[in-house]
């Protein structure tokens, strides 16, 4: 149902755009986010977009690097991110939920299978 894309190895400060393709029916109902697992830590919740695209919101340690947005004339999720650090290694997750507070909770109705991202030094 959700399927990530654009992950991969990069150095320090660079820039990488992931996407994720949504085969979910009424999309727009839909709010989306990102969430990483990384080695040795739980699951965290990166970013998230409500289902029309407004009010975006960040883990603190990525706003202002990381850029969640969405197209929903084509059923995608995009998560640029910029300027990234080691600490920001993981394994990244597409997720979608109606619900906003499931959503940032991590209690999202559809998940994606994640794709690594490896920030190397």
């Amino acid at each position: 149902q959700l399927v990530e894309s654009g992950g991969g190895l990069v150095q320090v400060g660079d820039s990488l755009r992931l996407s994720c393709t949504a085969s979910i029916r009424f999309f727009t109902d839909y709010a989306m986010g990102w969430f990483r697992h990384a080695p040795g830590k739980e699951r965290e919740f990166v970013a998230a977009i409500p289902s029309r695209g407004y009010k975006d919101f960040y883990e603190p340690s990525v706003k202002g690097r990381f850029f969640i947005s969405r197209d929903n004339a084509k059923n995608m999720v995009y998560l640029q991110m910029n300027s990234l650090k080691p600490e920001d290694t993981a394994i990244y997750y597409c997720a979608g939920e109606q619900n906003w507070g499931r959503l940032v909770a991590g209690m999202a109705e559809y998940w994606g299978q994640g794709t690594q991202v490896t920030v190397s030094s």
